[in-house]
């Protein structure tokens, strides 16, 4: 049931709302760095309502030229600073919690994910900066998860609802990520404990090699505006969502049931190819997408909308940053978080 709160009115803020792109805020007049955190901190109270309203916001015409300036304008728009947890891709570190979007290759397109959906304790808002703008493509593309719901086949959606996921990642020197840099730890001691006091199951495997599991739930309620959403990595991180030539090499070098990542239902039931077809043409369907240009901040309220990019060409800088973390217990979740079953 919602319980929506009383969201300000736009007020001055004039924004655009265009077919197929997210909401676009045009700021004039931005001379300077000062100038741009002075005008956020005059306007953060409406931007972050229009964040609960549309779910991510484009501010456009600001003036930042530097990772520094990203960080003081995140720190204009958060009150606390979320980190990531459970690392699984490559991203420059430029200090202050400010990060690349993602070192993956350019041709690699990023498909609709909630940052962080697997762990207890996730960033509520993430903002991306532009400062390279590619020479094509590379759009940070963003997709409302209440409307996902809504193309999600009934029963489909209804078996998520009552078993969750179960997301399955091994960690490995030449796999994936190693599990000293994804946890942020030297001792397997350290991610034991880790894992033991946030429910994922693991299980130590040859040469180094660890292998965990974790059941969560698949839909959960904003903590604030009580919106139900479709929020998990299901479909980003199953094999039918790899390339099939991808997933043969990956196959062969591994073995089934040792892939960098996989997904199955909650209760271990594997995930057809056309369950995941239909759950990726869900996502299709609210996707939306501006072209970066630089300065460019893109807000995002991390529950309400899920992020993805395009592949590009040509050099792109797109820096991130996130905030306001947001434990799952305070979701609702639809199933309770549980360590699943590593498979053996």
């Amino acid at each position: 049931m919602k319980h929506r709160v009383d969201l300000a009115p736009p007020g001055q803020l004039d924004i655009s709302h265009e077919p197929g792109k997210p909401p676009i805020l045009r700021v004039s007049g931005m001379p300077d760095i000062a100038a741009t955190r002075d005008w956020i901190a005059e306007h953060r109270t409406a931007v972050r309502a229009e964040l609960l309203r549309s779910g991510c916001l484009l501010l456009r015409g600001l003036a930042i030229s530097s990772p520094e300036d990203f960080a003081a304008v995140r720190d204009e728009l958060v009150e606390r600073r979320a980190s990531y947890k459970e690392k699984a891709t490559p991203r420059s570190d430029y200090g202050a919690d400010v990060f690349s979007s993602t070192d993956l290759p350019a041709a690699q397109e990023i498909k609709l994910h909630n940052e962080n959906s697997y762990v207890l304790e996730f960033p509520g808002v993430l903002i991306f900066c532009c400062l390279t703008a590619p020479q094509q493509g590379g759009a940070t593309t963003v997709g409302d998860m209440r409307q996902a719901l809504l193309h999600i086949p009934p029963d489909l959606l209804g078996r998520f609802r009552a078993v969750g996921w179960t997301l399955s990642r091994s960690y490995g020197e030449f796999m994936s990520m190693p599990w000293r840099r994804a946890f942020g730890v030297v001792e397997r001691s350290e991610v034991e404990r880790y894992c033991r006091a946030r429910l994922v199951g693991y299980e130590w495997r040859d040469d180094d090699h660890l292998r965990t599991d974790q059941r969560r739930p698949a839909i959960i309620t904003h903590p604030v505006t009580g919106d139900e959403v479709w929020f998990n990595h299901c479909a980003f991180w199953n094999k039918w969502s790899l390339d099939a030539e991808v997933l043969e090499v990956l196959t062969d070098t591994y073995g089934a049931d040792a892939l960098p990542f996989d997904t199955s239902f909650g209760d271990g039931t594997p995930i057809t190819r056309d369950e995941i077809a239909a759950l990726n043409d869900a996502y299709a369907r609210v996707t939306v997408r501006e072209s970066w240009q630089p300065s460019d901040v893109l807000i995002v309220d991390n529950i309400l909308v899920a992020h993805g990019r395009e592949a590009f060409r040509g050099e792109r800088e797109i820096l991130v940053a996130m905030g306001e973390p947001v434990q799952l217990a305070d979701c609702h979740p639809a199933v309770a978080p549980a360590p699943g079953p590593v498979r053996r």
